[in-house]
């Protein structure tokens, strides 16, 4: 399964670039899925609803499932996060994984970089971010620079680079 991320600061267009990459593999025939890190609690479930409540009841994982999806919940009830790599081996196999965030983790990434942001790039300082997609014109320190809306061209660096 090859692997590639999407890193950079908080409203830099991240989710954007993965969401359009997705749809943009997905139409060239790969298989792809996706691994998001979030920084704050969330729950992809509803208080009133039986996984819900099988989770509050103390269940440590739940799987819900339908004809149309499935979704498996753990709760980690004060272990530590998984390591990037222990959910990888959670995911199905597919073409391309997706990574949005995990920037300290070893991964080939490109960083999404917005000037609006004020933010400074990670890439200077890490040798895993192989490209930039920025919406100004910067300096790549090195590397490949694209704009961050050019799907197309962001897609076929990632392809070259993964070998699909």
């Amino acid at each position: 399964m090859k692997i590639w991320g999407v890193v950079g600061w908080k409203n830099a267009g991240k989710t954007g670039l993965m969401e359009r990459l997705v749809a943009e593999f997905v139409a060239r025939g790969s298989s792809v899925s996706t691994i998001k890190h979030a920084h704050h609690t969330f729950d992809v479930d509803h208080p009133g609803k039986d996984s819900f409540r099988h989770r509050n009841a103390g269940a440590t994982e739940v799987l819900l499932s339908s004809g149309a999806r499935f979704a498996l919940m753990h709760e980690l009830r004060g272990a530590p996060e998984p390591a990037l790599d222990d959910l990888i081996a959670r995911i199905s196999p597919v073409d391309l994984l997706l990574v949005e965030g995990y920037k300290r983790d070893r991964h080939p990434k490109i960083e999404a970089f917005r000037a609006e942001t004020g933010n400074d790039l990670i890439a200077p300082g890490d040798t895993t971010i192989r490209a930039i997609a920025a919406d100004t014109a910067i300096d790549g320190y090195g590397r490949p620079v694209f704009n961050l809306d050019d799907t197309v061209s962001i897609a076929d660096f990632i392809a070259a680079e993964v070998g699909l």
